[in-house]
């Protein structure tokens, strides 16, 4: 553990800008993210990403003292003003931490070694992707598709909101050349379902299709939806049973809600 009282201090390059995107993109490129609170740090000291250092205030410091004086990576310890001097705003959390982040897999890795994917196109929304992260890990879908327009996983409030759990979570992202026909074909020849979730009235209605053994659920952006040629290469259109007179579910909603449906017992007791 080390106290710094100089809020420009080099060590604490990592922590600059925080809500600046364009300059945390130049800052952390392709090689660290930055994780924000108690539960999100609990949960990267738990996950594989090797950990680069943990900045936090005097008073969470002694919350988290158990977890951080074991680590090999640095501990910096400051007083809240100058927390918020480092980082830009008023970090309520009172912890943060960098950590490098971890290779993404291949699509390929990921339909040979997983049965159940969440495949998302356009989502650009951090709190969003972050929500359905954390439902998908609760709800036993095991690993992300991107499509070339998501946002990046390791945004700092994707991180926050999905509560550190996409860090255990793989993702892929498929690139501009390879989407959506080819990712999609890739998918059903590794004997993959494909189910594009939308609310048009003519889609099926989720609770009368059987749910295949390997099945990978395609969710699109809020407002847009899913685009014709993603609704069109899947295998079939599906739809939440909701009231006619109601729109849509938010992403996030409709992404817990389908996880459930598809995770239940197929012979409950």
């Amino acid at each position: 553990m080390e106290r710094i009282a100089d809020a420009h201090d080099p060590r604490l390059a990592d922590y600059r800008e925080l809500r600046d995107a364009a300059a945390r993109r130049r800052i952390e490129g392709d090689e660290f993210f930055i994780a924000e609170g108690p539960t999100s740090i609990e949960r990267l000291l738990a996950s594989a990403h090797p950990i680069r250092s943990v900045l936090v205030s005097e008073q969470k410091y002694r919350r988290l003292a158990p977890l951080l004086d074991p680590l090999t990576a640095p501990v910096y310890v400051v007083d809240k003003a100058l927390l918020r001097d480092i980082v830009g705003f008023d970090l309520h959390r009172g912890a943060i931490a960098a950590a490098d982040r971890l290779p993404h897999p291949s699509l390929d890795d990921v339909v040979a070694r997983h049965r159940r994917v969440a495949v998302l196109e356009g989502l650009n929304d951090p709190e969003n992707l972050g929500a359905i992260a954390r439902s998908a890990r609760a709800l036993g879908v095991e690993a992300l598709v991107l499509d070339p327009t998501c946002i990046d996983p390791y945004t700092r409030r994707t991180v926050r909101v999905s509560m550190g759990e996409i860090l255990f979570l793989p993702s892929c992202r498929v690139d501009a050349a390879d989407w959506p026909s080819n990712a999609f074909d890739r998918l059903h020849a590794a004997g993959f379902e494909t189910w594009a979730m939308t609310p048009a009235d003519d889609a099926v209605d989720i609770w009368t299709v059987p749910v295949p053994e390997r099945l990978a659920v395609a969710l699109g952006a809020e407002g847009p939806g899913l685009g014709r040629a993603t609704i069109d290469a899947a295998t079939r259109r599906v739809r939440l049973p909701i009231h006619a007179d109601v729109d849509s579910l938010n992403v996030g909603a409709a992404a817990a809600t389908t996880f459930a449906i598809v995770g239940r017992p197929t012979n409950p007791s």
